[in-house]
C-alpha cells in the first residue's frame, strides 16, 4: 500500500510546515517558537489534549481513538518527534534556509516534527484506532538530552503507555526506504574533556617553560591506540578529539591547553576500557612532560536498543506503507548517538530509519549543506498513522 490518501492530500501543507521551522531553527531547550507552532497546528487539528512544559519547550498531544482499547489489548502508545536545530552556519542556499545566523535544522529535526504533526491531523481527523494515542514533541535532543529530562519529569506516568516509537531521515538511504535492526542501533555517547595544563614561556626560551601543545599533541596521538589495542577487534568503539584550542599569538608558549571530544560503542564493558585507559594515558604522559591533565568524561546517552518484538511491529507497519522491497535490515548500527535511548530504557519500543537520499551529492546530517528532502514527509507520516492503527486496532 503506498502512503496514505488524506495524507497525501495535505503534502503540500506539510512542506509549508516544514519550511517554516526550517526558517526560524532554535537550539536546544531554547524552542519556544517551535513548541508555539507544534500547539498552535494541534490545536487546530482538533487533538483531545495539548500538555507544554516537560522539559521546558516538550509537547504531547493526546489523540483518543474512535473506541476504547478492548479488554487485555495495549491502550496507549507514544509516537515522538524531535524539535531542536544544531549550531552550524547554513550555506544550502535554498529560499527556505534559516534566518537565524549560525544556527541551522542541520539534522532533520524539522521534517521529523512535520511528519509527526501531518500524522497527529490524519489520526484526529479519522480516529480510526481502538485506545489512546500519544504525539510526543521533544526539545534536546543535541547533546542536551531533552528525552532524559521528559522522562525524569514524568513523561511516562503522566501518559501512561505501552511502547514508545521514533524514527529518523538518514540522507545515506534512498528515499523512502525504511531500514530497522533488532538490539542496538546507534552508540553510547561520552563527551571527553582534556585540559593540559604546563607553565607558560617565551616562545624563544621553551627551556624556561612545560609546552601543553606537545602535550597535547602526544596525548592525542596515544589515544588513537586505546581501540585498535585496548578493544576487542569484534566489538565496536570510537574515541575522538575533535578540538584542540591553546594559545594565543605567534611566539607565546601557553600555560594551559584544552582538548574536546567524543567517544562512542555499544557495549557498556567497551565504555568503561574507553574511560579507564583515555583516563590513564592522558595522566601519564602530562606526567611525563612534567605537566598536568585533568580528564572529564561525560556519558551524556546511552545506546539506543531496539526491542526485537517491538521492531517486528515497526517493521511491519513500514512494510504495509512501503512494501516489502521498500524495507531493508540495516546490517550494522551507526555510532550516531541519540537520546531516544532514555525512553526506550523506560518502555519497550523501537526506533526506525527513513531513507531521504536524493543522489550521491546529498549532504549527510550535521553538514552546512544539509536540507530535509520534503519528497519523504507524507512517507513517514502515513508510517506513524499506520503504525498507530495496527498496535491500536478496532475491535
Amino acid at each position: 500500500m503506498p502512503v496514505i490518501n488524506r495524507i497525501a492530500e495535505f503534502h503540500a501543507d506539510m512542506t509549508a510546515w516544514r519550511r517554516d521551522l526550517h526558517r526560524h531553527p532554535e537550539l536546544a531547550l531554547q524552542e519556544a517558537r517551535t513548541s508555539a507552532a507544534v500547539q498552535r497546528h494541534l490545536r487546530d487539528f482538533g487533538v483531545d489534549e495539548v500538555h507544554a512544559g516537560l522539559a521546558g519547550t516538550g509537547v504531547v498531544g493526546v489523540i483518543r481513538g474512535a473506541h476504547p482499547a478492548p479488554e487485555g489489548a495495549a491502550g496507549a502508545i507514544g509516537l515522538r518527534a524531535d524539535m531542536d536545530a544544531l549550531p552550524i552556519h547554513e550555506e544550502t542556499g535554498v529560499e527556505w534556509a534559516s534566518q537565524t545566523p549560525g544556527v541551522m535544522h542541520a539534522c532533520g529535526h524539522d521534517g521529523h516534527t512535520t511528519m509527526l504533526l501531518g500524522a497527529a491531523r490524519y489520526l484526529a481527523e479519522t480516529r480510526n484506532f481502538a485506545g489512546t494515542v500519544y504525539v510526543i514533541f521533544q526539545p534536546a535532543e543535541e547533546n542536551k538530552g531533552g528525552g532524559r529530562m521528559m522522562v525524569e519529569q514524568g513523561l511516562f506516568e503522566q501518559f501512561p503507555m505501552q511502547q514508545v516509537y521514533g524514527l529518523h531521515n538518514w540522507p545515506a538511504v534512498p528515499a523512502g526506504v525504511f531500514q530497522w535492526r533488532d538490539g542496538p542501533v546507534m552508540a553510547a555517547v561520552a563527551n571527553i574533556e582534556i585540559t593540559i595544563t604546563g607553565r607558560g614561556a617565551h616562545g624563544a626560551q621553551p627551556h624556561t617553560g612545560i609546552d601543553p601543545i606537545v602535550v597535547s599533541a602526544a596525548v592525542v596521538q596515544a589515544l588513537q591506540s586505546i581501540v585498535a589495542r585496548n578493544v576487542e577487534p569484534a566489538q565496536s568503539g570510537v574515541v575522538t578529539i575533535g578540538s584542540i584550542q591553546g594559545g594565543h599569538i605567534y611566539n607565546v608558549i601557553p600555560e594551559t591547553v584544552r582538548m574536546l571530544g567524543t567517544a562512542r560503542w555499544f557495549d557498556p564493558a567497551v565504555g568503561d576500557v574507553l574511560e579507564s585507559r583515555l583516563r590513564r594515558l592522558a595522566a601519564s604522559i602530562a606526567e611525563g612532560f612534567g605537566a598536568e591533565a585533568e580528564v572529564v568524561f561525560d556519558r551524556t546517552y546511552p545506546a539506543t536498543v531496539n526491542d526485537p518484538d517491538a521492531m517486528a511491529l515497526a517493521r511491519r507497519a513500514a512494510e504495509f506503507v512501503q512494501g516489502t522491497a521498500g524495507v531493508e535490515h540495516m546490517e550494522r548500527p551507526t555510532m550516531g548517538g541519540e537520546d531516544f535511548s532514555f525512553m526506550l530504557n523506560a518502555k519497550q519500543g523501537a526506533y526506525i530509519m527513513l531513507g531521504a537520499g536524493r543522489g550521491a551529492d546529498d549532504a549527510m546530517v550535521h553538514h552546512p549543506k544539509y536540507d530535509f528532502n520534503d519528497a519523504i514527509l507524507p512517507i513517514g507520516a502515513s508510517y506513524w498513522a499506520t503504525l498507530a492503527e495496527q498496535l491500536l486496532p478496532r475491535a
